[in-house]
């Protein structure tokens, strides 16, 4: 006679090591996402996503915008961060409460209950996109974390190691799932490969990253 349970999937666990310093926190943004996504409509109303050009010319897949007291831009004059949104000519806006929230209490659960992040890159990925490996290091300091929200459609992360072409480890994201690294992971390099057609019942047919840093 079957086993009545051979074709149930395991959940999961709410906890996953990545590696040192490193963890992945399931659906971690779950209790904050009504309140994040009515606040992400207000700050693209401010500053919409932009498709931004790489100091080698290449236009991202990904679109961007930012918030919080400096934003990520890249163009032909390299990668910075930026306390203007140069396309406005104004201010980023002003990070919600809901998002410092947020990564203040994931960063807390990975163990940094220090993390107060003071800029945040929003990322859409919509069918078809995707970012290379790369490492985060335009930021001042080293000694914060990087915080990272999935919503929206689901998502394979790469994450590997100090060196480009170290073994690389593939984690599956989903709506509500919250990546922390920092420490002896903070500059591991790190992507996303091409993102899966599909349709998500409240964000709709693309993926939100929010990237919270402490950039200043």
């Amino acid at each position: 006679m079957s086993d009545l349970f051979d074709n149930i999937v395991p959940l999961d666990p709410p906890f996953e090591r990545m590696a040192e310093g490193a963890v992945l926190l399931r659906g971690a943004a779950l209790p904050f996402e009504k309140k994040v996504l009515a606040a992400l409509d207000r700050i693209v109303e401010q500053s919409p996503f932009r498709h931004m050009v790489t100091p080698g010319g290449f236009i991202m897949s990904v679109a961007m915008t930012n918030c919080g007291a400096a934003g990520w831009v890249t163009d032909r004059s390299g990668y910075r961060y930026d306390r203007n949104d140069p396309e406005m000519g104004r201010p980023w806006p002003t990070m919600p409460d809901c998002f410092r929230e947020l990564a203040a209490s994931a960063a807390s659960n990975a163990g940094y209950p220090e993390f107060r992040p003071d800029a945040c890159l929003i990322n859409r990925y919509e069918p078809g996109a995707r970012l290379s490996l790369h490492q985060d290091k335009n930021e001042r300091d080293f000694a914060n974390p990087i915080v990272s929200v999935s919503l929206g459609l689901p998502a394979i992360f790469q994450f590997g190691g100090l060196k480009r072409n170290d073994p690389i480890r593939k984690f599956a994201l989903r709506h509500g799932d919250v990546a922390v690294w920092g420490g002896p992971s903070r500059l591991f390099y790190h992507g996303v490969p091409e993102l899966k057609d599909g349709m998500h019942e409240m964000v709709g047919r693309m993926r939100i990253n929010l990237t919270f840093r402490g950039a200043l």
